[in-house]
Order: C-alpha cells, then structure tokens, then sequence
C-alpha cells in the first residue's frame, strides 16, 4: 500500500502496524458476532421463543405500559 515511503515504515517499526491489528481485530470480532447472531436452532438448541425473553429489536418508550 505505502510502497518506498520511509516515513510510513519508521511509523511501523516504533508503533506497529497498527491499520493491520486494526484489520485483524475487526476481522475476529466478526466471525464472533457471526456465531452469536445465529439462530439458536443452528446450534442444536430447541427452545422456544417467548416474548419479552432476550434481546427485542423494538423497545418500549417510556410512560405508562398498556394492559
């Protein structure tokens, strides 16, 4: 990318590569969110979904809940 740059590559040797840690953490951290994201039956789970049970995409505003 930064090819014959000299200021480029003293940046590394004294603080390391960091868009490629950059790179490779964001890299790990979407193969986790992959795994947890999945439905639960891919994973051998069967349990039911109850309302109100676990993360809801829709939240509820605040004030007095209906009956």
């Amino acid at each position: 990318m930064f090819q014959d740059s000299p200021i480029y590559d003293r940046l590394i040797a004294e603080r390391g590569d960091v868009p490629a840690q950059v790179r490779r953490e964001a890299e790990r951290v979407s193969r986790e969110l992959e795994l947890v994201m999945r439905p639960s039956q891919s994973l051998g789970y069967d349990r039911p979904h109850s309302p109100g049970v676990g993360w809801q995409r829709a939240g509820m505003l605040p004030g007095p809940r209906p009956q």
